[in-house]
């Protein structure tokens, strides 16, 4: 059974910094493209960002850029979000996805889904 577990949200005012981590079981997770969504309140599931299996590749929504850092270390199973300068706008619950094609992070039909950390971010 693959599993996908989130972990690293809380509550943090605004301004502030977390890293979530995605944490793999079940699979080979080095050979996987892996990326972000979040869904806030109220509001459609958002695309955030996605790195490639081999970590070369990276692509982020416009609304996190130069705020956001995706990165993994394959060697542990796990994929982070590094999330900056964070707005109470950030405030969602976030998921970690997994696919072995890279373009299917980016339109969010993928073959495995984690199921959420919450982040709220204060004002």
């Amino acid at each position: 059974q693959v599993q996908l577990v989130e972990s690293g949200g809380g509550l943090v005012q605004a301004g502030g910094s977390l890293r979530l981590s995605c944490a793999a079981s079940g699979l080979t997770f080095s050979m996987y493209h892996v990326g972000w969504y979040r869904q806030a309140p109220g509001k459609e599931r958002e695309f955030v960002a996605a790195i490639s299996w081999r970590g070369r590749n990276t692509y982020y929504a416009d609304s996190v850029k130069g705020r956001f850092t995706i990165s993994r270390d394959n060697a542990k199973n796990t994929v982070y979000l590094q999330m900056n300068s964070l707005k109470p706008e950030d405030t969602a619950v976030y998921y970690c996805a997994a696919d072995d094609t890279y373009s299917a992070l980016i339109s969010g039909i993928v073959d495995y889904w984690g199921s959420g950390t919450l982040v709220t971010v204060s004002s």
